[in-house]
C-alpha cells in the first residue's frame, strides 16, 4: 500500500467534527492503511461534495468514512453519488447529543446503503476499523496485524482485576 494513494477517504461536513472524526485516522494510520481526511459540507460545498463523490472510485478509494452532525446529510448524499462503501458516523450535536444525527444517517431509503456506526469516538473508530476489515479481505498482512490487534484486546480483557468488595 502506498503512502501516497489513499484507500479510506475519511470526511466531515465541518472542522470541528474532527475531535471525533481523528478516531477513524487513527485507527487507520495504526494498521498503515494510506487515508486523507477533508472538510466536505453537504449543504455549504454541494458541488465539491458531488465532485468528491462521483471520483472515489476512480482515485483508488476502496471506502469513505463520513462523519456528520445535525441533519446530517453527508453520508447519505455521498453514497447517492458514488458505488464506493460509505461508512457513517453520527457526530454528537449541542442539543440531541448526536440521536438526530444517527437517525439520519441510519434511516436511507432502500437501494442507498450507509452502514452505520455508534455516536461519536466509539463509532469513528469503530468505522476506520470496519475500513481495516474489508481491506483485510485481500491483504494478507493487514488481517494478520488485525488478528493481532484482536488477540490484544482479549489479552487484556483477562488480565483485568475487579478490586475487592467491602475494603
Amino acid at each position: 500500500m502506498s503512502e501516497s494513494s489513499p484507500l479510506v477517504g475519511v470526511v466531515m461536513g465541518s472542522s470541528s467534527d474532527w475531535d471525533v472524526m481523528q478516531h477513524a485516522v487513527q485507527q487507520l494510520k495504526a494498521f498503515g492503511v494510506p487515508c486523507e481526511a477533508r472538510v466536505v459540507s453537504a449543504h455549504r460545498t454541494p458541488d465539491l461534495l458531488f465532485e468528491y463523490a462521483s471520483s472515489a472510485r476512480e482515485r483508488g478509494l476502496v471506502a469513505i468514512i463520513a462523519g456528520a452532525g445535525g441533519a446530517a446529510h453527508l453520508p447519505g448524499m455521498l453514497a447517492a453519488k458514488t458505488t464506493v462503501p460509505v461508512l457513517g458516523v453520527p457526530v454528537p450535536s449541542k442539543y440531541l447529543r448526536g440521536e438526530d444525527s444517527l437517525l439520519s444517517i441510519v434511516q436511507m431509503p432502500k437501494g442507498i446503503p450507509v452502514a452505520t456506526f455508534a455516536i461519536g469516538e466509539a463509532g469513528a473508530a469503530n468505522a476506520g476499523l470496519f475500513a481495516v476489515a474489508m481491506l483485510a479481505g485481500n491483504d494478507p498482512a493487514l488481517a494478520d496485524r488485525l488478528q493481532a490487534f484482536r488477540e490484544e484486546q482479549e489479552r487484556t480483557v483477562l488480565a483485568m482485576q475487579l478490586p475487592e468488595v467491602g475494603a
